[in-house]
């Protein structure tokens, strides 16, 4: 069976790495409860987490390393094409050279953190066809009296990063919410 080629962004490896891990992560929540126990939540699932190692062989190793190593300078998501899994937007986190590189042969490791996007800055569309904030300025600005209805997924971090104010803000404006850690869909979140 002949794969297709891995991709990430514009660099394409002459051949598929040799090794390849993915690793699926859950968030969870414990809630202490009397006598020392504590109850799980299922937070749903967080990200996946592709690494691999493999090795550059020929007069062209060490160039091709650094191409690779140029991507990884990029800032950003990009588009993973993977030869097995589906396509998915992912962040390039770790690269490593594994062994002292020779002119003609790399041995390498990396690493690619899935990206749903679900924190890109803009304003999502709600259920009723009304923009995330449903009163006061629609522009996810700093404006007073701006109200966010949670979505699933949602943290105060990624509010307080979508609307341009600090956390601790946030936290201080939404005294209804007495565990910041723990939002859920149809919360209504205080914008300062």
């Amino acid at each position: 069976m002949q794969l297709a080629p891995m991709r990430y962004k514009d660099y394409t490896w002459p051949h598929n790495p040799e090794v390849y891990t993915v690793e699926y992560r859950r968030r969870m929540a414990a809630h202490p409860v009397p006598f020392g126990r504590c109850v799980l939540q299922d937070l749903g699932s967080a990200y996946r987490v592709l690494r691999g190692e493999g090795v550059f062989a020929g007069e062209d190793a060490y160039e091709q390393f650094r191409a690779l190593a140029a991507v990884f300078r990029e800032t950003g998501p990009g588009v993973l094409v993977h030869p097995v899994w589906q396509a998915e937007r992912a962040h390039f986190v770790a690269l490593t050279v594994t062994e002292e590189p020779l002119p003609d042969y790399v041995r390498y490791s990396f690493e690619f953190w899935e990206d749903w996007g679900g924190y890109d800055g803009g304003l999502t569309e709600s259920g009723d066809g009304r923009g995330a904030a449903q009163t006061g300025s629609q522009t996810g600005g700093n404006g007073d009296g701006d109200v966010y209805i949670v979505k699933k997924g949602d943290t105060l971090w990624g509010i307080a990063k979508r609307h341009q104010v600090a956390l601790t803000a946030l936290i201080a404006a939404n005294p209804q919410i007495k565990n910041p850690n723990l939002i859920y869909p149809g919360n209504r979140v205080n914008i300062p």
